[in-house]
């Protein structure tokens, strides 16, 4: 089974989509798509679906849905999943434990867990100076998102959760994509994408960073100037605060034309790093 949670969520079996299209089965299907692999207990799926406020038919409408789910799952099998090696057909694959359920994807694949390999991959080559390979891992987990996760699905207290997490870690992995970037020497290229990012996350002072110093690499000093007035009059109207010290350091030293800030791929380049090599 092959399964798309970063964007829409999707599920496939060699190739024949599992077409499921009541709300809360999708629900229950996604949050075992979610845990592929590992029991997902009664409880949390309870959770899950109705919150704080179940009803008295809990085990039977959990059931009801947990039977949809396995129809889904043997219309795109196609027969009894014999001819598939699934002896106990769609019971193979959504299989019932002690306690939960649990989505066995026999070999196939989550987006989520491949995102997260390559990321870690990308993470790896960062720490080791290997700029174009960082850069290129972190391209290819990005490019296996096609919009905010579980987009398509109402998240209840516990899919929220998890995806807010891919979500926030999509973001960091974009930061890291982008830093790897800016040590090649890509700032031309680098300013639109940054410009787009800083004027969606307005109070988010790693972007602005960024887009400072990228701004400074090509020749544009006072729009880097400009981008960080912006940036304080944003966190003062809104949160009440000052940029962090790293963002003040970082506009000392466009102010200076800090040497420091020229590409050097023996320093580390944005703002809390250069705090870091003072």
């Amino acid at each position: 089974m092959e399964i798309s949670v970063l964007g829409p969520f999707r599920a496939t079996l060699a190739g024949v989509p599992v077409h499921l299209t009541a709300v809360k089965p999708r629900k229950v299907f996604a949050l075992l798509a979610l845990q592929a692999g590992e029991v997902v207990s009664v409880a949390a799926l309870v959770e899950e679906v109705w919150g704080e406020h179940p009803p008295r038919s809990l085990q039977t409408t959990l059931q009801t849905y947990i039977l949809q789910i396995r129809n889904a799952i043997a219309a795109a099998l196609g027969d009894d999943g014999t001819g598939a090696g699934l002896p106990n057909g769609a019971k193979s694959i959504l299989v019932t434990e002690p306690g939960g359920y649990r989505l066995d994807v026999h070999g196939g694949m989550l987006d989520a867990h491949e995102f997260d390999a390559l990321s870690s991959a990308g993470h790896r080559a960062l720490d080791q100076g290997d700029w174009a390979g960082a850069s290129a891992y972190f391209r290819r987990a990005l490019s296996l998102w096609h919009g905010r996760a579980l987009v398509d699905v109402p998240c209840g207290a516990l899919l929220e959760v998890e995806a807010t997490r891919l979500d926030q870690s999509r973001m960091s992995v974009l930061q890291r994509r982008i830093e790897a970037d800016l040590r090649l020497g890509r700032h031309h290229e680098l300013v639109g994408e940054l410009s787009g990012l800083a004027a969606r996350h307005p109070l988010h002072e790693a972007v602005h960073e960024q887009l400072m110093l990228a701004l400074y690499r090509v020749g544009r000093r006072s729009d880097a100037l400009t981008v960080y007035r912006q940036l304080r009059r944003c966190l003062n109207q809104s949160l009440g605060l000052d940029p962090s010290p790293s963002v003040e350091q970082l506009h000392r030293a466009v102010l200076d034309s800090s040497p420091q800030l020229d590409v050097d791929i023996t320093v580390p380049v944005t703002g809390p790093q250069l705090a870091r090599a003072n």
